[in-house]
């Protein structure tokens, strides 16, 4: 029997390697809208869209971190209301929601990784847009919302950092990366799965509603993933040249401990992401990331 699923920010970076891992399953239908066709701050257009589907993966959102510093009500309408738009169609219609968030939402004064459970308490404007998501998601499908907070987030679609080093690769000869923030680099294509998988298992009835963290296991700093993406692509790794934050200030403030545990995939049956690195050596493998390296090789 299929299931249909909808896919909203489906052209983003995300969104087309959702698409693309849900069009491998033959029992999806997906419906697959990018911005241009479905605004998510319109709740007319959100109900209408939300009809007549069985899942949906919110991966529409607005990710310009120091752009919400100065558009804070901006950010908001879309993280915040247009989550909330989203989560009462699917409250009305029946639907599952799978939400996209981030580990922007804590403080990142940790020392060690943050729980499913843990206070939140965003240090900037995105943070806070995204968070008020979270709530609406929590408020309205306590029974089926999925709240996915991912980090880091590199793919073959779109800008993003590991894209950037290779691409910075062919013109300088040294990179400073800042060394003093630490996270879990993440691969688009591998949430992909881990969301489909996810949902499956919410219609399956296994899944608890809730908080799941879906990042990569591990850890390391901006500084070790431009080194091992130097390594991993034939690259001189001492090329790279570690900085403190304080080199190049941004006008939103980012957390330096954004390290997220994934003790509640466990409730659902499933396994936690790959370690950063194995995800790392998958992805570099792929067409986009291949040429990139060849492209800065001597």
């Amino acid at each position: 029997m299929s299931t249909s699923w909808l896919v909203t920010g489906a052209a983003g970076l995300l969104g087309r390697d959702v698409v693309a891992e849900l069009a491998a399953d033959p029992d999806a239908v997906v419906t697959a809208p990018g911005r241009d066709r479905l605004d998510i701050t319109d709740p007319a257009a959100v109900r209408a869209a939300v009809t007549g589907h069985r899942v949906v993966v919110n991966c529409a959102a607005w990710t310009d971190v120091d752009g919400a510093e100065r558009s804070e009500a901006q950010a908001i309408a879309v993280n915040g209301t247009g989550v909330r738009h989203l989560a009462r169609a699917c409250a009305d219609s029946g639907a599952l929601l799978l939400h996209l968030s981030t580990d922007y939402v804590f403080p990142g004064d940790a020392r060690r990784p943050y729980p499913e459970d843990a206070p939140t308490g965003p240090v900037n404007a995105y943070g806070r847009s995204k968070r008020a998501g979270e709530q609406a998601v929590a408020e309205l499908l306590p029974e089926t919302g999925y709240i996915v907070r991912t980090a880091w987030l590199y793919g073959t679609h779109g800008r993003n950092f590991v894209a950037t080093m290779l691409e910075l690769a062919t013109r300088r000869a040294t990179l400073d990366v800042v060394a003093d923030q630490h996270g879990q680099p993440t691969w688009a294509r591998a949430l992909a799965r881990q969301l489909a998988a996810l949902g499956r298992a919410a219609l399956a009835g296994r899944a608890p509603a809730g908080i799941y963290h879906g990042t990569a296991a591990g850890r390391t700093t901006w500084y070790g993933l431009a080194r091992e993406t130097f390594r991993l692509s034939g690259l001189d790794p001492e090329r790279i040249r570690p900085v403190g934050s304080q080199k190049f200030p941004r006008p939103a403030a980012r957390p330096a401990f954004g390290v997220l545990g994934h003790d509640n995939w466990a409730r659902a049956g499933l396994a936690p992401l790959p370690r950063w690195d194995d995800q790392l050596t998958a992805a570099l493998a792929t067409p986009r990331f291949a040429a990139l390296a060849a492209a800065a090789r001597p």
